[in-house]
Order: structure tokens, then C-alpha cells, then sequence
């Protein structure tokens, strides 16, 4: 029969907390212990994978098997084509999905797992490496496999010792440390993670460039420099950006005018009815070029507190126009 829940009146917070707190100390511990024991067959894992011309194929049973699949996502996105196979539904056909290239990442515990062990033979025959992830260097599949990474653990953080938390934890980290080494291997970049993370705030940071969010041809702001205060007033009217770039013949920027600008001259004797544009300009304004990322157009505006860019070409001509609506409509801030 299942114990009776406890009364609210009788918990004491600070029991609570000290239970808590215990179960860290104890996967401290045991983390500690497991990243001690890192050597020679973890670099001989790395090595096999990195050598490998197929994908890792990380498997386990239960708590194990959620491991394992958290183990395949981080594989998958630091650069090492990975993906996970249920040995329930591996026996029932899905064995079809695992080529004679493969690396198969075997997770159980005890290493005595059925279901996982049913797998051995068909695996081997086919020629795959095994890499078996246990906390029992003698068991059935830790000796069935070409390397074995033990994360053995002394205490689980369970009281009664049955449920895995300390063993999970420390096969966790043990799979986390395989795809970071694999990942400085590899050289895998920034730019490498956030093709893989199209759909993330990451992936928008790093993959979005000004060309995708900038205002170009003829919705660019522009006038040339002999343009009258007037008529730079009605281009921004019309483009709604709050600026105007100001260039030259060749379409060369020379100036940016701004509502800044504007409140700026409304202050001052100027005629602004007769004014010409190049009286109020500012002259070699903050630019941005088309191929950088939108990230970096945000920091510039953080970094100088302007609300505007303009982009410029190789040549110094302006290309296209862009402002801090602009990157909070694309989700870059």
C-alpha cells in the first residue's frame, strides 16, 4: 500500500531544503568521481566517431533511454550527426534505420539491460561499433562492446537507492563531455550551431544579415547633397524611417539627416524654409555594411544610442537604410 501523504502542518521548509541540497552534493560528488576517470577510452571514443562515415546511434532502456536522447540532440546539434533508436522498437524493425557505418552509444547502467543486449548480435554482425555507456565494467554489454566509459557512481541521491539521479546525472555529463570534445575537434563555430537552430533567438542572432532586414532601392531614403532642408523633410515623410541618407553624384554617402537633426536646427536662427540640406546634416554619420550580421547593427545602435544606420556598399555609395523597429520587428532584440 502507498504511504499516506504527509499533513502540510507537519513539513518544516527547512527539512525541504536541506533534502534538496543533499541531492547536489551528492551528484557533485559523484561528477567529480566520473570526470576523474576520463582518459584513455574516452579519447578512444572521440576518435572512433570522428572516424566513423555514419552517425552515432545512441540507444538505452527507461531513465537510461532518456539519457541517451538528450546524449543524440546535443550530438546532433554540435556537429555530429546523431539520432536515437528505442531497442524496444529496434527489435520490432527500426534496426532497418541503423547502417553498417553507424556508432551505436549503448546506455544501461547495470549493463544486464534486455532489451538492449537483444541488439548485440544483430549489431555485430553487421560490423558496428559499440560504444557502451555503464556503471558496471564487467557486465554483459560493457565486455560485448569495442569501449566502455564507466560512470559508475558510489551513492545514488535517492535515499532508498532505487531511483537513478546520481547515475543519470553523471551519464548526462558524460555525454555532454563526448559532443564538446567532438565539438572543439571539429572546429564547430557559432555560425556552425545556429544553422542547425534556424527557428531559435540564436539562430535569428547569428544567420540574420542586414540585407534581410534593411530598407533598399526604392524604399531607401536619399537625397543628394544640394537637396533643399524641404525636400529631405518630404523624403523622410515618404520613406518613414525618421532619416534620409545625403550622397553625392555617384550615390557616395556624405551625410545622414535625422529627426535629431531637425529638432537640433529648430533651435538654432536657421531659415528652415530656406536651408539647404548640407546646413544640417551630420557629416560622416555611423554606417553599417550589407554583409554583416543584424546583431552587429544592434550593437552599434546600443553602443552609440542612435535609433538608425545607414548601409553602405564596398564603395562607400548607400545601399539600403535600417532602424531599431527594424530589428525588433525581425526578433534580433
Amino acid at each position: 500500500m502507498a504511504a499516506s501523504p504527509p499533513s502540510l502542518d507537519t513539513l518544516d521548509d527547512a527539512d525541504l531544503v536541506a533534502s534538496g541540497r543533499r541531492v547536489f552534493e551528492i551528484e557533485r560528488a559523484e561528477l567529480e568521481r566520473t570526470g576523474g576517470r576520463i582518459g584513455a577510452e574516452f579519447a578512444a571514443a572521440c576518435r572512433l566517431i570522428l572516424g566513423s562515415r555514419g552517425r552515432v546511434v545512441a540507444t538505452g532502456m527507461g531513465k537510461s533511454g532518456h539519457i541517451a536522447r538528450k546524449i543524440a540532440a546535443t550530438l546532433a546539434s554540435t556537429g555530429t550527426p546523431a539520432f536515437y533508436v528505442h531497442p524496444g522498437e529496434a527489435g520490432h524493425g527500426d534496426l532497418g534505420m541503423i547502417t553498417e557505418d553507424d556508432v551505436v552509444l549503448a546506455l544501461s547502467y547495470s549493463g544486464e539491460s534486455d532489451e538492449v543486449l537483444m541488439l548485440l548480435p544483430v549489431l555485430k554482425r553487421q560490423g558496428n561499433a559499440l560504444i557502451a555507456m555503464t556503471g558496471r565494467p564487467h557486465s554483459s554489454l560493457a565486455s560485448a562492446a569495442d569501449i566502455h566509459l564507466d560512470v559508475n557512481v558510489d551513492h545514488e541521491a535517492c535515499p532508498l537507492a532505487l531511483a537513478p539521479t546520481s547515475s543519470t546525472t553523471t551519464s548526462l555529463a558524460m555525454g555532454d563531455a563526448l559532443a564538446v570534445a567532438l565539438l572543439d575537434a571539429r572546429g564547430f563555430t557559432a555560425d556552425d550551431f545556429a544553422r542547425s537552430h534556424p527557428a531559435g533567438s540564436l539562430g535569428r542572432r547569428l544567420l540574420l544579415h542586414i540585407t534581410d532586414v534593411m530598407h533598399a532601392g526604392a524604399d531607401l531614403p536619399s537625397v543628394r547633397e544640394d537637396a533643399s532642408l524641404s525636400e529631405a523633410l518630404m523624403e523622410m515623410s515618404r520613406k518613414r524611417l525618421g532619416m534620409t541618407a545625403v550622397v553625392d553624384a555617384g550615390g557616395r554617402l556624405v551625410g545622414l539627416f535625422t529627426d535629431g537633426d531637425l529638432r537640433r536646427a529648430l533651435d538654432t536662427d536657421l531659415d528652415v524654409r530656406t536651408a539647404g540640406i548640407a546646413q544640417v546634416m551630420t557629416r560622416a554619420p555611423r554606417t553599417i555594411g550589407a554583409d554583416q550580421l543584424a546583431v552587429e547593427a544592434a550593437r552599434l545602435l546600443e553602443q552609440h544610442k542612435i535609433n538608425g544606420l545607414i548601409v553602405v556598399d564596398g564603395d562607400g555609395r548607400a545601399v539600403g537604410a535600417l532602424n531599431i523597429h527594424d530589428l525588433l520587428r525581425a526578433k534580433v532584440v
